[in-house]
Order: C-alpha cells, then structure tokens, then sequence
C-alpha cells in the first residue's frame, strides 16, 4: 500500500445517523493520526473529508462497518487536493 497521504470527499449512505457514527469516525480517526471532519447531513448521509494513507482511511472505514449499530450500505467517494491541517473534527 502507498504511505503518501490523500485525501477523499465521502458521502455515507444507510444507517449512519442516531447510531453514533460521527464520534466513532471522530475517535478511530484521531487514533490512526487521520485529519479532516465528519458531519451529518439533512438527507440522513454522514458526509466526511479525511486525510491520511489509503490504509489508514481503509481501516477507519473497515472500522466503523464493525460497529454494532452502524450499517453503510452504500459510499460515494470522491478524491481531493491534500490540504494541510492538523486535527479531525465533528462539524454541526
């Protein structure tokens, strides 16, 4: 796998509101050294820009597949400019 950081626009579909998704994605995401933000959307989608390796976006997303109450049933994904910042966030 690549080490060189990216960066993805991702739109998540199926049970990704009310289930704790935003701050597992906020918590797992700060581990892995990941940056970026996650929001819900008023279309029932969590939208999220994240940064880091492609293995580490991988294994925030295997991650948040394994939460008990989380179901994506569908991702859009979009890549994006590397930007420089230093944290990951839960947006309102």
């Amino acid at each position: 796998m690549k080490t060189e950081k990216i960066r993805k626009h991702i739109i998540f579909h199926g049970r990704v509101q009310g289930v704790g998704f935003r701050y597992f994605a906020t918590y797992k995401a700060r581990q892995l050294g990941l940056t970026g933000w996650v929001r819900n959307r008023y279309d029932g989608t969590v939208e999220m820009e994240v940064q880091g390796t492609e293995t580490d976006i991988r294994e925030l997303i295997a991650f948040m597949n394994s939460q008990r109450w989380i179901l994506i049933e569908d991702m859009e994904t979009e890549p994006m400019d590397v930007i420089q910042e230093s944290d990951f966030d839960e947006k309102w």
